[in-house]
């Protein structure tokens, strides 16, 4: 054990040496994949696409993102998006086939938590609204930068979170959750 530390101290490379993300990015993209809707179960997936698209970046000769941490939080919004997406298709198709063998369908348990209430939400906003939401209070992203990593105009982002938060107090309140 002993060499194997003096070895690397000696300048060998580890594989942790070539990570992209360093372990408080690779956290972010947990979480913003994870307040994104994405299952447990598929983090570790989302997280090596992040590593692959800065790799994949690096690779084409591009310039590195000015702000890493950022970039990548951004990515792993826009993986959340593309997650939800897929999960919708899969949704209609399923309803689509259900339309042809029509079954009861069992009644969901009802229950009255906040945070599952504020995801069912954050379900409902369209992609734009609930990628600033996630990327703002989820990532703490400050607006100046989900407008540059978005491209967009920093008012077009506090519109976003304007119209996301309304609509999520609406949407809690219907619910009777707050």
């Amino acid at each position: 054990m002993l060499r194997g530390r003096t070895r690397r101290g000696r300048g060998a490379r580890t594989a942790a040496d070539d990570d992209p993300l360093d372990a408080a990015q690779e956290r972010r993209v947990r979480a913003v994949l994870a307040l994104g809707g994405v299952p447990q179960a598929d983090l570790p997936d989302g997280v090596q696409q992040v590593r692959l698209r800065l790799l994949e970046r690096a690779a084409s000769g591009r310039e590195a993102p000015r702000d890493v941490a950022a970039w990548a939080a951004v990515v792993a919004s826009n993986l959340a998006m593309d997650w939800h997406r897929a999960r919708r298709r899969q949704e209609r198709l399923g309803e689509r086939l259900a339309a042809l063998h029509p079954t009861q369908l069992p009644s969901g348990e009802e229950t009255s938590l906040l945070s599952l209430a504020v995801a069912r939400g954050l379900d409902e906003l369209p992609d734009a609204q609930r990628q600033v939401v996630v990327l703002r209070f989820y990532a703490d992203l400050p607006v100046r930068s989900i407008a540059e990593q978005l491209g967009v105009p920093e008012g077009t982002v506090k519109s976003r979170l304007h119209s996301a938060v309304r609509a999520l107090r609406t949407r809690l309140h219907e619910d009777e959750v707050v």
